[in-house]
């Protein structure tokens, strides 16, 4: 039987962390909470559950999670976001493949609970993920805070069956404000990366976001909640690219 290891990255989650080590606790053999110095309780709720709590200079959140798995005493990471739980079909799919170990990584659906309710369509579902995997065969990479694990030309995926429960936002005003933060660290890092923003991207792009994820991709069917889905993703699509505008102009 393989032994697995979660890791986590915190900053400021004690309205969460308790939730997400909880729902893996029998799962796994080793917890590992990699933290950016958090100023509320998140310290104090990982030590009570005996996990294994490292505190880390946050420099972005791919190089948080590379930094979390190389904590890691076990080949097999389970790596979740504070905010995110196992189903209890999830559950007993990984407590299946601690014996039955066929791949060298695992995509998994998350479903996302907005404002209480489930969104079960748009761009939120079933936004498949890779945090099953072998370290030696999967990284995370991508561009902050857009990060997804990157796997080694020869490795083998799968998917497997069962939802990570993701928690997201308690209001719309934590949504923007949400929103607000990630496209400013995505404009800096598209900057980076030599990438440009001109009237296409900042007219269309938007435009065909809101239309894929509300009428593609059946938005519509989760009422309300799915129709401000649909559109703040769009205009965080829009504020993404006029950042990265301004951002050249200042460059």
């Amino acid at each position: 039987m393989i032994k697995i290891s979660l890791v986590i990255i915190t900053f400021n989650e004690e309205k969460n962390i308790e939730r997400c080590i909880d729902s893996a606790m029998s799962l796994v053999d080793e917890i590992i909470v990699v933290d950016s110095f958090s100023t509320d309780k998140t310290k104090e709720i990982c030590l009570n559950k005996n996990v294994k709590f490292i505190e880390n200079e946050f420099k972005g959140h791919i190089e948080q999670k590379n930094f979390a798995i190389s904590q890691a005493s076990n080949e097999y990471i389970l790596s979740l976001d504070a905010d995110e739980a196992l189903s209890d079909e999830l559950k007993k799919k990984i407590l299946f493949l601690k014996s039955n170990w066929h791949s060298d990584a695992y995509e998994i659906n998350r479903l996302t609970n907005y404002c209480g309710k489930w969104i079960k369509h748009t761009d939120w579902y079933p936004d498949r993920k890779i945090r099953l995997f072998d370290r030696r065969k999967a990284y995370w990479g991508g561009i902050n805070p857009h990060d997804f694990i990157l796997t080694e030309p020869d490795a083998k995926t799968m998917r497997l069956k069962g939802d990570i429960l993701h928690y997201s936002y308690n209001s719309i005003q934590q949504h923007i404000s949400q929103f607000n933060y990630f496209t400013d660290i995505n404009a800096r890092e598209a900057l980076q990366k030599g990438k440009k923003s001109g009237l296409f991207q900042i007219i269309f792009r938007p435009i065909w976001k809101f239309i894929q994820s509300y009428f593609i991709r059946l938005g519509f069917l989760d009422g309300y909640y799915g129709f401000l889905v649909c559109a703040i993703s769009a205009f965080a699509t829009f504020a993404k690219y006029i950042k990265l505008k301004e951002l050249y102009k200042q460059k």
